[in-house]
């Protein structure tokens, strides 16, 4: 809404020249009036109607310090018309007007002005903590029965709460001086000193405090974000040198104290079988070993041509005469050319066996492979 301000002269003279002409007769059309009384200093009546829309009423007022009623001297005009008029006042008074459409009276009342009070909003606001709380004061208004509202939240907080008093002098408990808080305050009317049309004051400017100081902000609730990521950053720092020490530990714990094999792995059947008895256990294992040793060498070499020489026993009586590596002739025998030579006896203690001009000594029950 665009207001403008008229003097009494002007306003008079816009007013004769946009008046329409009213509907039937006695017929009064419906009005929508508004009335502000903003601290006692200045009134404000504004009406918007229905029936007489685009339609330049006229606005008579007295009040009760007046000796006669006046036009209004400062119209607040909308879209080219009057939608309402400022008036000046100094106290509390009976305010009188009338609405009309050039010579019909539309709609007329009286009314204190106390009732559509709208007191100003606190100003100066100071704050002393103390401990855990903190007390509130502003410049009280020159007027009485009022409540002081003083609302404020943290920045962990979503919602306002609210203390109140009948003084601008209230005391907020159960704060933590190291979070910042939010703090405004307002100005109310009591409803059973003023009634029910009065209007609760406009909120003062946003305060910030924490640790006692002004601030022109609160930082915390910028930085929240970066406080949950420096956060998630040292929880994953801590959980990974955590890891890392274990790992260590462990690593550690292996070369102090290496671990001790089960003897139930490294020695098959020792205490299932042979109840721990060693002896038992090598004997028996020996005995397997050799075995299974045999199987594998006769699996893994098998030659295409096998030559077994089975030694037979060699007769007691009868002399071995023999020339070879065993026995090799002399050189007094090789120049003489003696057809008997001297006799070579073989080894005792074994069967003698002669194959590819060699000979060998073995024990009894001995065989060869080749």
């Amino acid at each position: 809404m665009r207001t403008v301000f008229l003097p009494c002269a002007a306003a008079a003279l816009f007013l004769l020249g946009r008046v329409t002409a009213s509907g039937d007769a006695g017929q009064e059309p419906v009005l929508q009036v508004r009335i502000v009384n903003f601290n006692f200093e200045t009134v404000r009546v504004t009406w918007s109607p229905s029936r007489y829309s685009g339609t330049n009423l006229t606005f008579v007022y007295k009040l009760s310090s007046d000796e006669a009623s006046r036009p209004c001297c400062n119209y607040i005009v909308h879209e080219g018309h009057t939608a309402g008029c400022l008036l000046e006042a100094r106290k509390d008074e009976i305010l009188c007007f009338s609405l009309g459409n050039g010579t019909d009276i539309l709609f007329r009342k009286c009314e204190w002005i106390s009732a559509y009070l709208k007191p100003s909003s606190p100003e100066d606001l100071n704050f002393r903590w103390h401990e855990d709380a903190v007390t509130v004061t502003c410049s009280d208004l020159p007027y009485k029965r009022l409540l002081y509202e003083i609302q404020y939240k943290s920045v962990f907080d979503t919602e306002w709460q609210s203390k109140e008093g009948e003084t601008c002098n209230v005391t907020i408990q159960a704060l933590d001086s190291e979070k910042c808080y939010f703090f405004r305050a307002r100005v109310k009317t009591l409803e059973s000193s003023y009634g029910s049309d009065t209007y609760p004051s406009d909120w003062s400017k946003v305060t910030h405090q924490q640790r006692g100081e002004l601030r022109d902000s609160c930082q915390e609730k910028r930085l929240f974000p970066k406080f949950i990521l420096i956060c998630g950053m040292i929880a994953l720092l801590t959980v990974s040198l955590l890891l890392l020490s274990l790992w260590k530990v462990r690593r550690l714990h292996k070369c102090l104290m290496p671990s001790v094999p089960d003897p139930k792995l490294t020695f098959p059947g020792l205490f299932e079988l042979h109840r721990g008895n060693f002896q038992e256990w090598i004997k028996d294992t020996q005995n397997v070993s050799h075995v299974a040793k045999t199987e594998a060498t006769e699996q893994e070499c098998v030659p295409e041509e096998t030559l077994v020489v089975q030694l037979q026993k060699a007769e007691a009586e009868m002399p071995i005469v023999t020339t070879g590596p065993l026995c090799p002739a002399t050189e007094g025998e090789e120049a003489s050319g003696d057809a008997s030579p001297v006799a070579c006896q073989p080894p005792q203690g074994g069967e003698v066996v002669s194959l590819g001009g060699f000979t060998f000594v073995m024990t009894d029950n001995s065989y060869m492979l080749l």
